[in-house]
């Protein structure tokens, strides 16, 4: 039996500045259901059945603002103006060098510290919110300079959550001065359920046949690099333990996954694709993501520690969860060779990524 897809807001708290910040929960009405917060626009759970019946939380989660505010690796988050890493924090458009705060390492990461991903944005229900789908959105006005950024960045995230129990993102920006621009969601995904041990036996199969090796400091080193004969090719799909531990100069550096595969190329740039498929042995879920970006950066929770838990208190161990980041390259601002990530006044910036449940036959 289902239902009409809802979506209900409700209070979650205050941000650091005493701004107030919602939570508001898309649910399918065939099962499945999502909660996103206006601060960080972040996907603070996603519930989905297994085939057996049971629902788990599938995304890393943390109690209430107190934690969200407080450092953490970016779970669930929104993040811009530019997802992943800019070298030294600099880059020149149109003969003008501009400087983000380089707190990684000496590079840029994720906008810098004050990017989206810790800013409330404002909540409302999307056009199109009804019968089909829940879908809200957030918006989000960057000031010229924000972080360094040049360009007044007027942003809209639109998340939807369909009776087939398809969850997508929609991006969309626009500027008022050339400017970079890289959007991509910073969740954690573990099939079994959140707190529920490590990822290592989740399969995992992208569309790719070349990554990018990185520097000790995470910048990309040039060219891209084929996957075959690597612990880096999932071509077919593979255990993600299977060789994380392999003798590799880059797995040894990042201790496991932190790395943006290069996806397949497409005859028209911007279509919507299979990128990725992950799946649980266990629970029996299984998740593809499909997007219109070029790239995803696959990231295993090198850095969790179990110092970090749930509203249930179950810790977040190392390789906890995978994160599946749809995204242009890393330092695209640098490397006239890749992609381009640079928006202009006039050009809508415009990108899609959509989680399906293909376990699932719901609608």
């Amino acid at each position: 039996m289902t239902s009409h897809p809802t979506l209900t807001g409700s209070p979650f708290g205050t941000a650091p500045d005493g701004t107030p910040v919602h939570r508001w929960r898309l649910d399918s009405g065939s099962g499945i259901s999502a909660d996103v917060l206006t601060y960080g626009g972040i996907v603070s759970s996603l519930r989905v059945p297994a085939p057996a019946g049971s629902v788990d939380d599938i995304v890393l989660g943390l109690p209430g603002m107190a934690e969200y505010s407080a450092p953490n690796p970016y779970l669930g988050a929104l993040i811009g103006r530019y997802g992943n890493r800019i070298a030294r924090g600099e880059f020149t458009l149109d003969g003008e060098t501009h400087h983000i705060p380089a707190t990684d390492r000496g590079q840029a990461l994720h906008g810098g510290p004050a990017g989206f991903h810790r800013r409330v944005w404002k909540g409302t229900p999307a056009p199109g919110n009804g019968s089909d789908a829940a879908a809200l959105r957030l918006e989000l006005r960057s000031a010229d300079g924000d972080m360094g950024f040049p360009g007044t960045l007027d942003v809209q995230v639109t998340y939807s959550l369909d009776r087939s129990g398809t969850f997508a993102i929609d991006y969309r920006a626009r500027t008022d001065r050339a400017t970079v621009v890289n959007l991509t969601n910073h969740s954690y995904f573990n099939l079994a359920g959140a707190g529920h041990g490590d990822v290592l036996g989740h399969t995992l199969e992208l569309d790719s046949d070349a990554y990018l090796p990185v520097t000790a400091e995470a910048i990309p080193l040039g060219p891209l690099a084929p996957t075959a004969g690597t612990p880096f090719d999932f071509r077919a799909a593979h255990p993600i333990g299977d060789r994380i531990e392999a003798k590799d100069d880059q797995l040894t550096a990042a201790g496991g996954y932190d790395h943006c595969w290069v996806l397949t190329p497409v005859d028209a740039p911007g279509t919507l694709r299979r990128a990725a498929r992950l799946a649980d042995p266990e629970s029996g879920r299984r998740m593809d993501v499909w997007t219109t970006e070029p790239g995803i950066q696959v990231y295993t929770g090198n850095a969790l520690d179990g110092s970090l838990a749930g509203a249930d208190a179950k810790p977040y161990e190392r390789h906890g969860a995978v994160c599946l980041e749809t995204q242009h390259f890393p330092d695209s601002p640098n490397r006239p060779e890749y992609p381009s990530t640079v928006l202009r006044p006039g050009e809508e910036y415009r990108t899609r990524t959509e989680f399906r449940f293909p376990h699932l036959t719901l609608s």
